[in-house]
């Protein structure tokens, strides 16, 4: 049966590194979190912007629908900056839900563009493209979902929907990962802005941890599932 193969588009060390930094940044919200003076100016710069978000809300929500689309398909576009702003206009369950449809949006469009314009489009939307040629490489119609799950948890986000694009996995399959692996990382997300916003500095530090160790513990549990399936 067609499966990844053992080796993974991006070394461990590279998994170590990503957690790494997102953990020190988690520790730099958390610092300007816990000071009184930035967390003030914060909450008057929010202050000053949510009447301007809640005067125009759809167009407001389709934005960031929109700006959370494109973080998932190009790795240096990030929505975290925005995140506490949103959570701060409309709450923590709408923003969860805006997030959640802008990511899968992102993953849909990054998958479509793999299956029906091919590499060319590909290579100009990301840097990365030796490891999307691994990934193209280890990846079939038919990899089980399980696999699949596991990628789109452990890699970077725009990496997978465009190969399983390119190799034509199952529209529904993928949708279906991409939904289940996109959202504990969107509760997170919203988590943090939420806490950042609160100043709750260990909250902030926390949930970043967590979220570094959900990111190495998927790696190397599908280094695992494809060692054991060699």
């Amino acid at each position: 049966m067609p499966r990844l193969a053992r080796e993974l588009p991006i070394h461990h060390s590279h998994a170590w590194r990503r957690a790494v930094l997102f953990v020190l940044l988690c520790v730099a919200l958390a610092v300007l979190a816990g000071s009184e003076t930035t967390h003030a100016a914060l909450i008057q710069l929010l202050d000053e912007v949510e009447p301007v978000m809640a005067s125009q809300p759809v167009r407001g929500a389709t934005l960031f629908v929109l700006f959370a689309a494109v973080s998932a398909m190009v790795a240096f576009v990030s929505i975290a900056a925005v995140v506490p702003v949103a959570v701060y206009a409309w709450g923590p369950f709408s923003c969860i839900v805006l997030l959640w449809v802008g990511w899968i949006l992102g993953g849909i469009v990054a998958y479509s563009l793999g299956r029906f314009f091919g590499r060319p489009v590909i290579k100009w939307l990301t840097p990365d493209s030796d490891a999307l040629q691994e990934l193209e490489r280890r990846v079939r119609r038919d990899t089980p979902f399980g696999l699949v799950f596991l990628s789109q948890l452990a890699l970077p986000s725009e990496i997978p929907g465009y190969v399983l694009g390119l190799v034509r996995y199952p529209p529904r399959l993928f949708l279906l990962s991409l939904s289940l692996a996109e959202l504990p990382y969107t509760v997170a997300t919203v988590w943090l802005g939420e806490s950042f916003v609160q100043g709750r500095s260990g909250l902030v530090l926390s949930v970043g941890t967590a979220v570094a160790a959900l990111s190495l513990i998927t790696f190397y549990a599908l280094r695992r599932q494809l060692s054991a399936g060699k």
